[in-house]
């Protein structure tokens, strides 16, 4: 039964990603960016019904921009979740630029990319950043810089919040969970942590009985003159208490990096 769940996920996914494709090469050329962000949208939000995730949005997203959201990382599915709840611009590793299919996705749905490494990098990408914020655009980062199973959260890193401080753009936090859907008990399926492989995530997820993807928003928050390090840590407190709103209470906690 399992193999068979897995198997009609992952020919809907392979459909649905030819969908996706065809839609960047051929209509997003013709589309204004309003149409371009709603299509990408409802891409996502179909892409999690093939997968056999519920959305759950807890709290209220934003309604236009500028604004800057900071959440928990726990897997790739967090990219289609969030953007099924609100499109944004993600700030995401260079690497997936160049991932087959996945590369010409992110990119067609306006990812920025970062060389993590290089300190200068960071330094345009915050400055791309600050632009985009200016211009009135939604922007999505996971400052923990790493994935997590969902239980904890790390120490934000700070470099990305100072974007917002240079826009005098607010920033809204929000937090992810993933639950059984008949249960609402804690699922590790989706989580893409330590030793995993992409392809070992993607199949616990595709095997996995239907899930409940619980976003939770809260109030967006302005800088008030706090520096980038003092409104990280703000933020990384506002985002764990919206992560108990998401999930069942536990003290377990798997830290890694991806």
């Amino acid at each position: 039964m399992k193999t068979l769940r897995a198997l009609g996920k992952l020919w809907g996914t392979l459909v649905h990603v030819l969908a996706g494709l065809c839609t960047i090469w051929w209509r997003f050329p013709r589309m204004s960016a309003a149409q371009r962000e709603a299509q990408v949208q409802r891409w996502a939000a179909r892409m999690l019904d093939v997968l056999g995730v519920d959305l759950i949005i807890k709290g209220t997203p934003c309604p236009a921009g500028p604004m800057l959201l900071v959440c928990n990382h726990i897997s790739w599915l967090d990219i289609l979740v969030i953007h099924a709840a609100r499109y944004c611009r993600f700030v995401s590793k260079s690497d997936v630029k160049h991932w087959p299919l996945v590369g010409t996705l992110a990119t067609g749905a306006g990812t920025l990319y970062i060389e993590r490494a290089s300190r200068r990098d960071t330094m345009r990408v915050v400055h791309d950043m600050a632009a985009s914020l200016k211009a009135g655009e939604v922007i999505a980062v996971f400052p923990e810089g790493t994935s997590t199973d969902g239980l904890g959260l790390l120490p934000f890193h700070a470099n990305l919040i100072q974007a917002a401080v240079s826009a005098h753009a607010p920033v809204q936090p929000m937090a992810l969970a993933f639950n059984d859907a008949a249960t609402g008990a804690y699922s590790p399926a989706p989580n893409y942590i330590g030793e995993d492989t992409l392809i070992e995530s993607l199949w616990r997820t595709f095997s996995s009985p239907r899930l409940a993807a619980v976003v939770s928003f809260g109030e967006p928050q302005s800088a008030d003159g706090r520096d980038r390090r003092a409104w990280a840590a703000d933020l990384r407190e506002a985002v764990a208490a919206l992560q108990q709103a998401g999930r069942l209470p536990t003290t377990s906690s798997q830290d890694t990096s991806r």
